[in-house]
């Protein structure tokens, strides 16, 4: 379903666009899906809207299947990817987490805004973007997912993401339809 409806104080959420993860191998190009979160960031930032820029810095605890070694990233593995063009009116959070909303103050720092909907975008859909959307949804936001502007390293989950999951999450649509939603809406 094409998004329908941005409320009055919506926010963007990009995850993990950041230059350890831009470099592993995915089902669309990382340069394609960072240039269309750069597009929505800059239509956000012209409608005076909030812009969050979330990194992953470090792993939760706890057993895996996958092995995980941390200690091996490269020092500027969670330097968000400079298309994004970060503002000092952008909130950067850090999480540690799959999702964006868990062990940081994302929902507060929303909550005080006014924001009462996120448009989501970055990397992985199955991963960060899937868990941002369903804390987003669980947490009472309303949620649109730009599926252009992300990706995954395993094309049949960011398949299943966007055919399956995201449906029941909120609205999807494409960068340019939101963009043009955005400017319609606050023309």
């Amino acid at each position: 379903m094409t998004a329908t409806v941005l409320d009055p104080k919506t926010a963007l959420i990009v995850i993990d666009l950041q230059k350890g993860i831009a470099a592993l191998p995915t089902a669309h190009p990382t340069a394609d899906v960072a240039a269309r979160a750069a597009r929505l960031a800059a239509a956000f930032r012209r409608h005076g809207l909030p812009v969050v820029l979330v990194n992953v810095d470090g792993g939760a605890p706890g057993r895996v299947e996958q092995a995980r070694n941390l200690s091996t990233l490269p020092s500027d593995w969670a330097e968000l990817l400079p298309v994004l063009d970060r503002q000092p009116e952008d909130l950067l959070v850090t999480k540690r987490n799959w999702g964006a909303f868990i062990g940081t103050d994302l929902q507060q720092r929303l909550r005080a805004a006014g924001v009462t909907q996120v448009v989501i975008a970055g990397i992985a859909t199955s991963v960060g973007v899937e868990s941002t959307a369903r804390q987003a949804y669980e947490l009472g936001f309303h949620v649109t997912l730009a599926v252009d502007a992300m990706t995954d390293v395993n094309p049949a989950a960011h398949a299943n993401s966007l055919a399956t999951i995201f449906p029941r999450l909120g609205e999807t649509g494409t960068t340019q339809e939101i963009i043009d939603l955005l400017d319609a809406t606050r023309a």
